[in-house]
Formats: C-alpha cells, structure tokens, sequence
C-alpha cells in the first residue's frame, strides 16, 4: 500500500469534516450524536492510516475542524490568543494519534480513545491553568450519556464518547488480541454506563428556599474600559425593584459577577443601595463586585450583604481567573512585541479561599452555598470543592457581556449542568446580559432568560446534602486509569517487538 493510497486530500477533507460534526455537536448548535459520526470518521482514518505522520495531520486538521468554531468565542477576547489556542488543542491531538496510532494494531481500538482522553485531560490544566471549553462533555450532556458525569466528569464521560465512537468502526484490526481489547472495551462502558445510573446523587434536606436571580439587561458586545460602571448598578437596582413590584418574598437574592465595580465596596454608596433593599425584602443579596487593589490589579470576588446589620458578612475571591480577560499572561513579553496588552490594563488578584459562601438566616436557617464564579464553572474541580465544604446548592455568577453571539454562553449554561448533575446540586446561574437560569441536579435548565432582557427569575430550590462518586473522588482517579490503559497498550508494543 503507497503512502499515496492512505494519504490524500480527500482523507485530510473528511478529518476535517469529521472536526466539524465534534464542533456542531456542541452548543450552541447542540446536535449531540453528532460527536459520535465524527469520531467514528475520525478513528476509521487513523486505524487505517499505517505512517505516523500522517496520523498527526489528519488528527490536527480534525482539530482544527472542532476548535475554530467551538472556540470563536474567544476572538472577541484576544484574536491571536483564539487562533493560537485552536492550533494549540488541534495539535495535542494530532500528537496522540501519531504516539497512539503506532501501538500494535489489534490494541488502537482501545489506545486511540485513552491517548485522546489525556490531551481532554491536559486542557483541564493547560495552558495558562487551563481552557475546559468545547470539551465532549459540554456536548453529551444533553445525551443519554449524561449520568456518568456524576460518576467521573467529564474526564470519564470524554472517554467513553471516544471509545463508542472508535467502536463504531465496523473492522480495526485481527487477530485474538484485537477481539479481546475490543470486547473489553465493550464491557468497560457498559460497566460505566450501569454504574453512572445507579451511582449516588445526594439527597434533599428536606428544606427550601426561594431564590431570586437578578438579571439587568443591557447590550452584548461590550468592554469594561468602555462602559459606565453605574449604568450596570442601576439596570440592576431596576430590575431588583420588580421584585417589590410584583409583591415577590425571596428567601436569597443573586446578583451577577462584578455588575458593581468600585474602590471599596463596603464604603460606597452602592452598598447602602443593595444593603436597603435586603432589609425591605428582608433577604440576604450574594453580589458581584469588582474593587481596586492598585492601580496595577483589582480584585472579583462574591460578597453576602445581610439586612439587619446591612453589612457584608462574608465573601469569596475568584480563584480562576480569566487568562486574556482578567489578567494577561506573559504582559512583560507581549508588550514587547507590540501586542494590545491595554485591552487588560489590569490583573485580577487571584483568591485562595474555599468556594464556599454563607448566607444566615436564609429561609430561617444558615445557608452555605458553593460559589464558582463564571469561568470557574467551567472546572469541575471547583463546585467540587465547594460541595465538599458544605454547598447546599451552587451559585454561579457570571458575566458574558463582552462577547458577541452565543457560544460561550451557550457552552456555560451547558458546562452548569455538567456541574449539577458531578455534584447532586442545583446551580443558579445569573447573568447581567443572560443566560440566567436554574438547573436542577439532574442537569435539567428551567426558567432560561434571553439574551440583553431585563427579566427577574425566581424559584423554590430544595437544597441538597450528600455526595456522588465525583464528589468524592474527583478526576484523579479517572486520569489514573485511562493513562494505565494507555501505557498498557504501548507494553504489549514493545513486547510485540521483543518477540519479533
């Protein structure tokens, strides 16, 4: 067989068609099986592909047809860094190919899908602490697939999507060792899936609250540095004012991220305004706000403001912060080369405190509610720590003004129900320009606002104790044993090779 037989263009055509169906599966297009006709394209090209080479062509242009679009959100934040990130993540995954891809033949059914899993894996933590976006996860959690997140994430809910769609090519190799590995393979997400149905999801207290998520309203598309701070509070403080309007009696009262941007928040007067109407509607407020350090960093964090004392009585810094939107990586170097580091002037002030916030008297009782601030809930990791702490539910303030059309906010509403349904807790994410919305902890979104309303959403949420298998043991684990497999597959290649 010549390189030209397994080599063309119409092979690198459809690795990138195959890139394509993995990107429309995702929001904001949605067409979750999808995922699974691009893998199997996919696979089917590198279990018939023999040069490794090539492999890591197909593999990377496959990845390119996924990141561009999956990932245009980003343009509106840093076109280079958009571009640069899409060739980064298709490039890590034409190396898996081309290392994977030269295992013994009868064993790529199962080394493909792990080695794809580890780059997945990768992007939790890199660069920058990582870009979790576009994951398969964000994809099949609108499919029947969606309970293994409650077992392992979306490290182990990436895996068996990949390893289904490899399975789904009809012939890939010969052989004793090439049915065993399949027939394990098999058996492996059937064991998954049986376990992600029965696994524990947590249980009600047997208590509820009502809580109302405030939504301003306003135009995407905008920048912080071009936008009037106040104009952001008093949307807000009209759109909490239909609260009073139409006689509502909210236990808890959600703000989004920093729609309050001052030098110090407890002496301004934008804190006597919150602070009023929690004592007329007597609830607690969980606000965003956004305070100057110096004139180099600021800090974003989510504070609890109480009625009677009409003070701030608890507070969480981000931790996650935004890499080319709350801080730029590298600003010495790219300021060098001229790049437009003043469209960040300054950096977010990373938090180091649990993700955890309580609320007193919420409903008659103290709440701890997890928080996870915007790009936050796009880590597993941290809703899980703040569950482990206590959360009774999960609050995820967030702010997606800055950027034009749907798809990062498409992809958030999707990544809090992969964080519902890891946790057993009902997320409550709230936006200033949308999507606010409730999720429920089977990962089912209720009351979702459109996109610029002013609109007040409000609902009983139960709260909620106990922990799933995630929660108790994270992605470690699952990491762990996806890389043995891997690492197995690459033995029975060199003892293949010893024999020979």
């Amino acid at each position: 067989m010549t390189r030209g037989d397994t080599f063309s263009r119409r092979r690198v055509g459809w690795s990138f068609v195959a890139g394509l169906l993995v990107a429309a599966s995702m929001p904001p297009w949605g067409w979750w099986p999808l995922s699974f006709v691009g893998l199997a394209i996919l696979s089917r090209l590198e279990l018939t592909t023999p040069r490794a080479r090539d492999r890591f062509v197909l593999a990377t242009v496959a990845g390119l047809g996924w990141f561009v679009p999956a990932l245009s959100w980003m343009w509106f934040l840093t076109a280079p860094g958009y571009l640069i990130a899409a060739l980064i993540f298709a490039v890590l995954h034409g190396f898996a190919s081309a290392l994977a891809g030269s295992v013994d033949r009868d064993v790529r059914v199962v080394a493909l899908p792990a080695a794809h899993t580890l780059v997945e894996a990768l992007r939790l933590s890199f660069p920058f602490g990582g870009v979790p976006l576009a994951t398969l996860g964000i994809a099949q959690v609108a499919g029947p697939l969606d309970d293994i997140a409650r077992v392992g994430g979306v490290v182990l809910l990436t895996w068996v999507t990949w390893q289904i769609g490899t399975l789904l090519v009809r012939r890939s190799g010969s052989g004793r060792a090439f049915r065993v590995a399949r027939r394990a393979a098999v058996l492996a997400v059937i064991i998954v899936f049986f376990v992600a149905i029965n696994a524990p999801r947590g249980s009600d207290l047997g208590r509820s609250i009502d809580v109302a998520a405030v939504q301003g309203g306003g135009p995407q598309g905008t920048r912080a540095i071009d936008t009037d701070p106040r104009d952001v509070v008093e949307r807000h403080l009209a759109a909490t004012q239909l609260l009073i309007d139409d006689d509502l009696s909210p236990d808890l009262v959600v703000w989004p991220e920093n729609v309050i941007d001052v030098p110090d928040f407890e002496t301004s007067r934008e804190l006597t305004e919150v602070a009023t109407f929690a004592t007329r509607l007597d609830a607690p407020f969980l606000v965003g706000i956004t305070e100057d350090v110096d004139s180099e960093s600021f800090t974003n964090a989510q504070v609890v403001v109480e009625p009677s004392s009409q003070q701030v009585v608890d507070r969480y810094d981000k931790v996650r912060r935004v890499p080319f939107g709350e801080y730029m990586p590298l600003r010495g170097l790219l300021d060098s080369v001229g790049a437009p580091v003043d469209l960040v002037p300054r950096d977010a002030v990373a938090g180091t405190g649990p993700a955890i916030l309580t609320a007193p008297n919420v409903g008659g009782d103290d709440l701890r509610a997890a928080v996870i601030i915007s790009w936050e809930v796009f880590f597993g990791g941290r809703a899980r720590e703040g569950v482990k702490n206590g959360g009774e539910l999960i609050i995820n303030p967030t702010n997606g003004s800055s950027y034009t059309w749907t798809v990062l906010q498409t992809q958030q509403i999707a990544s809090s129900r992969l964080r519902a349904i890891e946790t057993g807790r009902w997320v409550v994410q709230v936006a200033p320009t949308g999507f606010s919305a409730f999720v429920s902890p089977s990962g089912h979104v209720y009351d979702r606002t459109a996109v610029s309303e002013r609109a007040v959403i409000d609902r009983e949420i139960p709260l909620r104790t106990g922990e799933t298998l995630y929660t108790s043991i994270g992605d470690g684990p699952w990491i762990g044993a996806v890389g043995a497999v891997f690492l197995l597959a690459l033995g029975r290649r060199v003892r293949v090779r010893s024999r020979r």
